[in-house]
């Protein structure tokens, strides 16, 4: 047993940073309660820390070659472990928007050096056991986040989906000076930072364009400055990332149509598989008045549908082209949205949810174990690392923006409505909806047009739900159509490739 001490050591952490990246959805109304949050303070409480993990991977895997794996492993956990009770402790919303970003830095720290630790660790069988169950434990923490996340805030209040971390990681500190193998001599080299700040300033810039957008408009001088910036920024990081010998993204690879078409299935994936997740879960408790708990639980069927699926495929599809194992599921991912959309009205409550979840929960079932090799195999074998973290950096920047754009459509869609019924200040009603305040609006509205006011709130939350899964939906077949347009059979994984990644792509 002692021998398996460093996984547990390596999976503890990997556990901890990908629950908590699903693990704040159930939570988000009742804190939207108590820290009178708005609705853009919401989304950063999400995308603040996908976004600072996506776009600090790739950097954080050079980094951990130059000082050290185990170093860099230990660092991070620190990082974490304060920054998850900053969030806990957190009194308003911009120190838990700070905390979380700073939490998603630490968890970039712990992810990227995971696959260095555990080639490490283990040689032959042992680690080929060791990357499955790491693979099933970062396959679990998604599924398990939002009902830990219900546990917890029913059981306790929503500060505890920060402060459990603590123990986890006073643990997982203690077993890494134990039991972790020592750092080597630092290596030399140089550090890509212009690539690192480049792509950061990109990423966050449009981030931030898409959360404001809502507020001041798509046309405004706010919005249309940070898009110049983005955009400015993602031109510099093009430049830099060619001329750099240190570059943390080959850009040549992207003249690969197969790793191209691989890399756009990897980027809109959680787009359309989990971002709607976070609004869901909103309507759910603060207008159809399901508990933290049982609005966790509505996730299961695509989380059992996801296991089921991913045990079949990977045991009968082993080997086969990818072009049609992404494809397809990318295709039910996109299918599974829209009947979602199809399904969702204003009389609706969870049931609704089932059909489209489980056909989510299919298709995720035949992407996620395939994406990261089937990237790798369209480069050459030495890029299979710097590929694999492409994938897992393109995953997380998904889901960041997913939630972002999702969050705009649901505001937008559910003011229209509102208005469109004669509802009184349309844009604030539909923040305060989006916001998971539809009890506090509910509550202020005279005795007498209280029924109406209820119905108006549930048409509003509706059609903004059906909206965030039309473009969600949208956006798993547009992913379908790239990879079987893009992806080529030459692309098949091959059979027992090692992995050679520095970045995990789980």
């Amino acid at each position: 047993m002692r021998k398996w001490w460093p996984l547990v050591t390596i999976c503890l952490g990997t556990f901890m940073l990908l629950i908590d990246v699903t693990i704040v959805n159930v939570a988000l109304p009742p804190m939207a309660v108590d820290l009178h949050t708005s609705f853009s303070s919401l989304q950063w409480v999400v995308d603040g820390y996908a976004l600072s993990l996506a776009v600090l991977l790739l950097g954080a895997g050079a980094l951990g070659d130059l000082l050290g794996h185990r170093r860099l492993y230990a660092a991070g956990l620190t990082l974490f472990a304060l920054a998850s009770l900053t969030c806990g402790m957190a009194g308003d919303d911009a120190v838990l928007i700070i905390a979380r970003v700073v939490q998603g830095i630490g968890a970039a720290a712990m992810f990227t050096t995971t696959f260095a630790l555990i080639n490490g660790s283990y040689r032959g069988r042992e680690r080929g056991v060791a990357y499955g169950v790491w693979g099933g434990v970062s396959g679990a923490a998604s599924a398990v986040g939002p009902i830990l996340g219900g546990l917890l805030t029913d059981g306790f209040n929503w500060r505890w989906i920060f402060l459990v971390n603590l123990p986890v990681s006073v643990a997982a500190l203690l077993l890494c000076r134990l039991v972790l193998p020592h750092d080597g001599p630092r290596r030399t080299g140089r550090f890509d930072l212009p690539g690192t700040v480049s792509f950061t300033t990109a990423a966050a810039a449009l981030t931030v364009a898409v959360i404001r957008a809502d507020e001041a408009g798509w046309t405004s001088p706010q919005t249309c400055g940070l898009l110049a910036v983005s955009l400015a920024a993602f031109g510099v990081f093009v430049l830099v990332e060619r001329r750099s010998p240190n570059a943390m993204l080959d850009l040549a690879l992207l003249r690969r149509r197969s790793f191209t078409g691989v890399m756009v299935a990897a980027l809109l994936v959680n787009f359309a598989a989990f971002a709607a997740f976070t609004y869901t879960s909103i309507w759910l408790q603060s207008v159809v008045g399901l508990s933290p708990l049982r609005a966790g639980l509505t996730g299961l069927p695509m989380s059992v549908m996801s296991v089921l699926v991913s045990t079949v495929a990977g045991a009968r599809l082993h080997g086969r082209s990818p072009r049609w194992i992404v494809g397809s599921g990318m295709l039910l991912i996109g299918l599974g949205s829209l009947v979602c959309a199809v399904l969702v009205d204003p009389a609706s409550s969870w049931p609704a949810l089932v059909p489209g979840y489980a056909l989510i929960g299919a298709g995720v079932g035949l992407v996620m174990p395939s994406l990261s090799s089937s990237a790798m195999a369209a480069v050459p074998a030495h890029r299979g690392g710097m590929a694999a973290g492409a994938v897992t950096t393109a995953r997380q920047l998904g889901f960041a923006v997913g939630v972002a754009v999702l969050g705009t459509v649901f505001a937008s869609r559910a003011e229209t409505y509102l208005g469109g019924h004669g509802a009184p200040q349309p844009a604030a009603t539909a923040h305060g909806l989006a916001a998971g305040q539809a009890a506090r609006i509910l509550a202020s509205a005279p005795d007498g047009v209280r029924a109406t006011v209820e119905a108006a709130l549930r048409g509003a939350a509706a059609a903004g739900i059906d909206g965030g899964f039309l473009v969600a939906g949208l956006a798993g077949l547009l992913g379908a159509a790239a990879v079987i347009w893009l992806v080529r059979p030459a692309a098949a994984p091959a059979a027992d490739r090692e992995p050679a990644s520095r970045v995990p792509a789980a």
